[in-house]
């Protein structure tokens, strides 16, 4: 077995998940704006280690995905975070595209920019500790969208930051992210994933990616947030599963599903649905920004003295889908455990 082989299966062990931890300076300023935090470097890298530090995460965190800040910060006794995350069994991950931007000759889609000079990167990231990268495309629903120029102009670019990645000794997580804004239905994201991920693979086929070296990282199969016909677990489950099982190759080790603006809860409900079902080829996980941090931020409100109630929020959300990835996730569970 490669060393990437055994990254990557680390990253999918049984009873854990990813932490996206990654995102831009602008992103994590709303997030901040939103409990009255001033944005500074300070009290990002503050909160970053919060989560980081938490006794017991890594029981059911398999690794974290950084953004560019936060991978050359270090812990308050002066570790650097990648450090910290590898001495407590997480592997360190880091963000490496620069987002996306609009798409010529597509209105109003977008194709993610940053395979510029990204071998250079690449080397830097992983001589500071990264053990995998992550690049994340967006597709659109709605009308006429999305069109297959963007389909493929984004499948093209994560096949050819994948093969980069592997190049490097990294381990990839591709994430092609068909958004569940919109009205469309349920059944309409299945059509698009479906074209979305067939073409994907396609394009790693052709760049010569291992497959068994990287890991996926999709949205469910779910209807649009403004849909007059929400599906439940059950059904998003059955339509997911449905999908993959056409699309994506047994030799992927692992799919890590983002939440894609699920609530907290939606997101563990949903994910222990889809691992109900039953094995499948690959392993069936977590990689959750939001959907893992925000009663942890609420908890924690910017006051060092709600530190140790941040964890234990972060800790209780990171338990739940720790015990979805195995289908024994229950409601009732969220008040009992939280104490």
């Amino acid at each position: 077995m490669t060393a990437m082989q055994e990254t990557a299966l680390a990253m999918v062990a049984a009873g854990k998940g990813i932490l996206a931890a990654d995102e831009s300076t602008r992103t994590i300023q709303k997030r901040l704006d939103s409990i009255g935090v001033d944005s500074t470097e300070e009290n990002r890298r503050f909160y970053r280690g919060l989560l980081f530090g938490t006794e017991g995460a890594q029981d059911y965190i398999s690794g974290v995905i950084m953004f560019d800040e936060t991978i050359r910060q270090r812990a308050d006794d002066g570790t650097p975070f990648p450090h910290l995350l590898a001495q407590m069994g997480i592997v360190p991950g880091i963000k490496v595209d620069t987002g996306a931007y609009p798409l010529p000759g597509s209105a109003g889609e977008l194709v993610t920019e940053g395979l510029d000079g990204l071998k250079g990167r690449l080397a830097e990231y992983r001589d500071v500790g990264a053990r995998f990268a992550k690049w994340r495309a967006v597709i659109d629903i709605g009308p006429n969208v999305p069109t297959f120029n963007c389909i493929h102009a984004n499948a093209h670019a994560l096949a050819r930051y994948s093969a980069l990645c592997q190049e490097e000794s990294i381990v990839p997580i591709v994430e092609p992210e068909v958004l569940m804004d919109g009205d469309h239905p349920i059944e309409r994201c299945y059509e698009v994933t479906h074209l979305v991920l067939d073409t994907v693979f396609s394009e790693l086929t052709l760049a010569g990616v291992r497959l068994d070296e990287m890991i996926l990282k999709p949205n469910m199969v779910i209807a649009g947030k403004k849909s007059e016909k929400p599906a439940g677990p059950d059904r998003i489950a059955e339509l997911t599963i449905d999908c993959f099982r056409e699309v994506v190759p047994a030799a992927v080790p692992g799919i890590v599903f983002l939440s894609g603006g699920q609530t907290e809860e939606e997101a563990t409900v949903n994910l222990n649905a889809i691992n109900r079902l039953g094995p499948q080829p690959w392993e069936l996980s977590f990689s959750y920004g939001r959907a893992l941090q925000q009663s942890a931020l609420s908890a924690w409100a910017g006051r060092t003295e709600n530190r140790t109630a941040a964890q234990r929020a972060f800790l209780h959300r990171a338990r739940m889908n720790g015990l979805a990835r195995s289908g024994s996730y229950t409601p009732d569970l969220e008040k009992g455990m939280a104490a």
